[in-house]
């Protein structure tokens, strides 16, 4: 059923509760932190803008990290309420607490069209656990609710599911915001009847993870194309050796019956037919997550088994061709998850090669392209391609879930039209 959005909305003099996800990736340069992708911020905007054109009081709140219930400064909002305000081209109030006497008073101060950011949400456990008195607490600045965090939207989190229970149960409005409403069409409505042939395009590392969206879009696709390190458990299921990649056993027989399901409705079904390995070496350093870091020696492209000291980390070149040319008759086209490592240049040229074939699709033959989130979001910016193709989804965990055909409590809560 459709949602009521910002669109449908009568928020003049109304203070707006807006859930927003501005868990934005920060670095620390020359004794500073600083942002270092704004995109989820810049996302937000047209939303923003259109509320405060209405006239709304907009008090927004977010999470940043996982603080555990503690006031953790490195992963304070205040620096989004800096960067917000420069791109607003308005001031941005920065609240140092999403709750109690000190957000009221701001509240109660706003003017039509201010903009407020709360802290951290996260900086309560009460929060992740969804407890009804924090949400009430959230909510006591609430007339309207407004969702636009989509990324947040697969967790029944007191910002995201239970404030919008309390207006709704007060009479009051909650609706998606222009960022969310985008997100349900193109990865609701516009793969329920896709244009055709549709190419689905699934990489990331584990079979188990993406089991429920193949087995899901097998009725609907015309060719899925695998990468990733899940193709080496499909490999392990058909007999071939893999070294020491990284594999699911257990899931040998979930990848043969993925198999199976395909050939019965037709669907062509694609494993790389070259793999790019190396033999991992570890340097004896640690990064700063305090993990080993490796290097790599004898990098080579093989077929078939991989050599018992090796690794896969890519599929291969003649991979990269093929899927390139299926790619390139779609119509419709979802890709979700690189096809290697593709942060290393040398364990890139799959996931470029599919990057630059989606791109292509959508600028020369008019395709529709939608990127599901996460890591094939990275891959597809670090390509620089991003402005090449039709919709980036700003979800990760959310996108995989809605794509498996899950609620998601997030947007359930929203009013329906």
């Amino acid at each position: 059923m459709a949602k009521l959005t910002v669109r449908d909305l009568d928020v003049r003099g109304k203070r707006v509760f807006m859930r927003v996800d501005y868990n934005v990736p920060l670095e620390e340069k020359n004794g500073e932190m600083v942002i270092t992708d704004a995109t989820r911020i810049v996302e937000t905007l047209p939303t923003l803008k259109l509320l405060i054109e209405k006239g709304g009081k907009l008090i927004l709140t977010a999470h940043m990290g996982r603080p555990k219930g503690k006031k953790e400064p490195t992963m304070s909002l205040k620096l989004v309420a800096a960067k917000l305000s420069e791109l607003l081209g308005k001031p941005v109030a920065f609240v140092d607490d999403c709750i109690g006497a000190q957000v009221e008073k701001t509240v109660a101060a706003m003017k039509d069209g201010d903009v407020a950011l709360l802290e951290n949400v996260r900086y309560y456990n009460e929060e992740e656990k969804n407890d009804p008195g924090f949400a009430e607490k959230l909510a006591k600045v609430a007339d309207v609710y407004v969702n636009d965090a989509f990324g947040a939207a697969h967790r029944a989190h007191a910002s995201t599911e239970g404030v919008a229970r309390i207006v709704a149960k007060r009479g009051g409005k909650c609706a998606a915001g222009l960022l969310m409403e985008r997100e349900l069409k193109f990865l609701g409505d516009e793969l329920e009847n896709p244009a055709r042939p549709f190419v689905v395009i699934l990489g990331g590392a584990k079979v188990s993870d993406k089991i429920k969206v193949i087995d899901r879009l097998l009725d609907k696709a015309n060719t899925i194309l695998i990468g990733g390190a899940m193709a080496y458990t499909f490999k392990l299921a058909h007999g071939e050796k893999v070294g020491k990649s990284l594999i699911e056993p257990e899931h040998k027989q979930t990848a043969l019956d993925a198999e199976a399901k395909a050939k019965k409705l037709g669907v062509n079904f694609q494993l790389p037919s070259d793999i790019i390995v190396a033999t991992p070496v570890d340097t004896g350093k640690l990064n700063k997550k305090g993990k080993p870091v490796f290097d790599f020696a004898n990098i080579q492209t093989v077929k078939g088994n991989i050599p018992d000291d090796a690794e896969g980390f890519s599929a291969g070149p003649e991979t990269a061709a093929n899927y390139a040319k299926i790619i390139s008759s779609a119509k419709t086209i979802l890709w979700n998850g690189p096809l290697g490592m593709f942060e290393d240049a040398r364990f890139a040229v799959a996931t470029n090669a599919v990057a630059q074939a989606v791109a292509d699709a959508t600028q020369k033959n008019g395709a529709k392209s939608i990127i599901g989130g996460g890591d094939s979001v990275k891959a597809i910016n670090k390509a620089k391609l991003g402005d090449k193709v039709t919709f980036m989804s700003t979800g990760g965990g959310a996108s995989l879930e809605f794509l498996e055909g899950a609620v998601l409590p997030g947007v359930a809560a929203l009013s329906d039209k």
